[in-house]
């Protein structure tokens, strides 16, 4: 009995051995050319909200515009629109929701749901 489960033991570690060699060295995965759109849902939205922060920094709308059409997507306000929605109505992180609804608003859709959360900023106040 002892025989058998030491051979089992070395089996199974030389079958593991194989399948990483192959699996790592052999024929690895590669992604070429995978586009944008081909993302998760999830790191969709991340990639919205870093772009949307991108814009309250330089304040670039058409530089947005551009870094968000390798989406794939042909209405980008639209986008904006639905993903500061989604945000607000999940109860995400407000300073992402901030960022979304100030893109949202410069692209001219901006929503009830979303005025709570525009920055506003007072005369001299800075």
């Amino acid at each position: 009995m002892l025989r058998f489960l030491f051979s089992l033991v070395i089996g199974l570690a030389i079958g593991a051995g194989i399948g990483l060699y192959v699996g790592w060295v052999q024929a690895p995965v590669e992604f070429v050319n995978s586009p944008a759109s081909s993302l998760a849902e999830r790191y969709l939205d991340e990639y919205i909200v870093m772009v949307s922060g991108g814009y309250l920094l330089d304040g670039d709308l058409g530089g947005a515009v551009e870094r968000l059409q390798i989406l794939g997507t042909a209405n980008i306000p639209a986008l904006v629109q639905e993903t500061a929605e989604k945000f607000i109505s999940d109860s995400r992180n407000v300073d992402d929701i901030r960022k979304l609804v100030a893109l949202a608003e410069a692209m001219g859709r901006l929503t009830p749901i979303m005025d709570p959360y525009r920055r506003v900023t007072v005369p001299g106040g800075g």
